[in-house]
């Protein structure tokens, strides 16, 4: 519109309620399309703590499973390369060590580990008859047992050990009064008899030319010829008679010769 005096144009905005309001409702609505654009094609979710999506959760955790997943196979790829040079070595052969390729961490080059002046000299002591000699070591003793594979045959306190120039062939060991007498390994009763001496007295052949004699026994629950279980009730110890108690002798034979029973039991 023009001023009637100066005839210059002049502008006028009439600001009504329903105006204001109508503008305010444009703004929010501007606001709102672009804070959604910024959300469905921009990653700044990714850097607003609380607001990160369920799938980036998801794809962080898969990644570090491929992570750990490929160290446990080099590890075991490791254990394997290590087992199968020991083999190697053991069968005189020349050990391989595996190098990583650099395009894959589980694909490997195998190169063998040439022999050197050290190696060579080491082999030389262990071959030979000196005293690091594999053939002394792992020489075979087939008449020793284990020590943990035999049972102990009663429960006390070892009070005469073995001592063959005192004439002691086994062990004397004070134990309660009728105390459970068992077998210390499987095998076959040869002898289940009773002398006034000794009382009762059992022995049993085991494998590997392994005899146990168990002395002074108040009752013998097996007979001559009977099979036998390792741990199986044989027998009681001896009671108290006339206010003394009989002490419990065990012997143990190898291939006909008396041996220190605590080098195969541990008491």
């Amino acid at each position: 519109m023009r001023d009637a005096s100066d005839n210059r144009e002049e502008w006028h905005m009439h600001l009504s309620p329903a105006s204001i309001f109508a503008g305010l409702v444009a703004f929010v609505l501007l606001l709102f399309i672009i804070e959604l654009s910024l959300m469905a094609y921009t990653p700044v979710l990714e850097f607003l703590p609380g607001y990160r999506t369920q799938a980036g959760r998801e794809r962080e955790s898969i990644v570090k499973n491929i992570l750990r997943l490929d160290s446990m196979e080099r590890m075991l790829t490791d254990m394997m390369t290590y087992n199968e040079n020991i083999s190697m070595i053991l069968e005189g052969k020349m050990p391989v060590v595996r190098t990583l390729a650099s395009s894959d961490s589980l694909r490997t080059r195998k190169m063998l580990v040439m022999r050197s002046s050290e190696d060579s000299l080491l082999r030389a002591q262990m071959e030979s008859d000196g005293p690091y000699s594999l053939a002394g070591i792992n020489a075979p003793r087939t008449n020793i047992r284990r020590t943990m594979e035999l049972a102990m045959p009663i429960e006390g306190i070892i009070t005469d050990r073995f001592d063959i120039k005192q004439g002691n062939f086994g062990l004397r060991i004070a134990a309660a009064a009728a105390a459970p007498v068992t077998a210390i390994d499987e095998g076959t009763v040869v002898i289940s008899n009773w002398t006034p001496e000794t009382g009762y007295t059992i022995e049993v052949q085991h494998p590997n030319s392994l005899l146990s004699i168990y002395r002074h026994l108040s009752q013998s629950l097996v007979k001559r010829g009977q099979i036998i279980r390792s741990g199986e009730l044989i027998g009681y110890n001896a009671e108290v008679k006339d206010g003394e108690l009989q002490l419990f002798e065990f012997e143990l034979w190898n291939s006909g010769k008396p041996v220190d029973p605590e080098g195969y039991i541990v008491f």
